[in-house]
């Protein structure tokens, strides 16, 4: 009977890997150097996603499990774990995590089930030696920062630091754009980032009230700003830089007609 899929998979990563007849780029790789192409490749998932390319969604979650395996090879060669154990962990933490189908703890509703959820997994960093210091804990310094920026304030949200309604929080978004354009007219470089980083906090909590994901409406607006100016770059004979600030504003509107 022939290897399964995965079993070849890590026996090519181990050839690539071997110090004597590997790839001399995939033998110098290390942890460090290969996370990048690990945030990279999620990504890409997340554009086949959005794109509903659904046969370049199979290709890109393949190469994202490539880098499960480049990373348990790695792993493996230090001593550390394979990627059986990581596979074996990720199976004790799904069953563990979810008492209400492989246990008797029966959930009531989507809720309970996320409240369960978090409990447990402060039982599991505890026992790690990581206790609950902050409602804040447990979000990774190197996600993208709007990301961040959503995750932080639902934390926060889940302990009652919260306005109880949208108004509030629309209005907060008026006051830190006064405090920019104060900024703005002290032109205080400083300031103007900072004050510009609270617009953009305060758009992201405002985001959340209306129960809007912030890294997808800005995905689509880059989309739909992307797609417009395409479309004016192909309507033009000249090169846009040749053009002035009036004819590129007519430009950017009849773009904008045939775009949409």
């Amino acid at each position: 009977m022939s290897d399964s899929p995965i079993s070849q998979l890590l026996s090519i990563m181990a050839r690539l890997r071997d110090p004597e007849t590997g790839c001399p780029w995939d033998i110098k790789q290390d942890f460090d150097s290969i996370a990048p192409y690990t945030i990279e490749e999620a990504f890409e998932v997340a554009e086949a996603i959005a794109q509903r390319d659904y046969p370049e969604l199979k290709e890109e979650l393949g190469d994202l499990l490539l880098q499960v395996v480049f990373h348990s090879q790695m792993a493996r060669e230090q001593g550390l774990f394979d990627f059986n154990e990581v596979v074996q962990v990720l199976c004790d933490k799904m069953v563990r995590r979810h008492p209400h189908v492989f246990g008797d703890d029966p959930a009531a509703d989507e809720q309970a089930v996320k409240a369960n959820w978090e409990q447990i997994k402060q039982q599991e960093r505890a026992l790690k030696g990581r206790e609950h210091t902050s409602a804040l804990d447990g979000v990774p310094a190197g996600m993208p920062a709007l990301q961040r920026a959503a995750k932080i304030q639902k934390k926060a949200a889940k302990v009652g630091f919260d306005w109880p309604e949208m108004a509030p929080v629309r209005e907060q978004v008026n006051l830190e754009l006064a405090e920019l354009d104060e900024a703005l007219e002290n032109c205080h470089k400083d300031a103007i980032e900072d004050e510009l980083g609270d617009v953009i906090f305060t758009l992201v909590n405002l985001s959340r009230h209306l129960k809007i994901d912030p890294e997808q409406a800005l995905r689509k607006a880059t989309a739909k700003f992307e797609k417009r100016f395409r479309k004016m770059e192909e309507a033009q004979p000249n090169p846009l830089n040749s053009l002035g600030v009036d004819a590129l504003e007519q430009a950017w509107q009849a773009a904008k007609k045939t775009a949409d």
